[in-house]
């Protein structure tokens, strides 16, 4: 399977997490992690539900993956979430070590490049727009039925 392909079914799941957080009534941002092939973490935004500013998508699919892993760092994973990771999540992500970051919508009022386009690891390789249409969509309808 290409590269391309393979991105992309792998967006489509982060999507199922991001429709799951739309459907809880949290902002819809959805994660996974995919080492070696296999989808080892899954997470999207609890942020609501939790109480708890840091329940980013991002960080709850880190955390299950280094469980999972058993150790910290996801050397040899990569990312996919349906939005560009905030500065917060960013930064946990260059300490993980995280080898590639696939995103599907740019953040454009939030997103760590528009901050610190360089605080990711030096190795970390990143992919942008994949889905990006899907992801923004998302998003969209999500903030228009919260603003009536």
């Amino acid at each position: 399977m290409n590269s391309i392909i393979n991105d992309e079914y792998y967006m489509r799941q982060a999507l199922k997490e991001a429709q799951q957080a739309f459907d809880e009534n949290e902002i819809p941002v959805g994660a996974i992690v995919v080492c070696k092939g296999q989808i080892i973490a899954r997470g999207y935004n609890l942020t609501e539900r939790l109480t708890d500013v840091t329940a980013h998508a991002e960080i709850q699919a880190i955390t299950a993956a280094a469980n999972m892993l058993g150790g910290k760092y996801l050397v040899d994973c990569t990312l996919y979430v349906t939005l560009e990771p905030c500065v917060m999540c960013a930064g946990a992500l260059f300490w993980s070590q995280i080898s590639t970051i696939v995103y599907g919508a740019e953040d454009e009022k939030r997103g760590f490049s528009l901050y610190t386009p360089h605080l990711l690891h030096p190795k970390t390789r990143i992919v942008k727009g994949v889905l990006k249409n899907e992801c923004s969509q998302l998003l969209k309808d999500f903030f228009k039925n919260n603003r009536r």
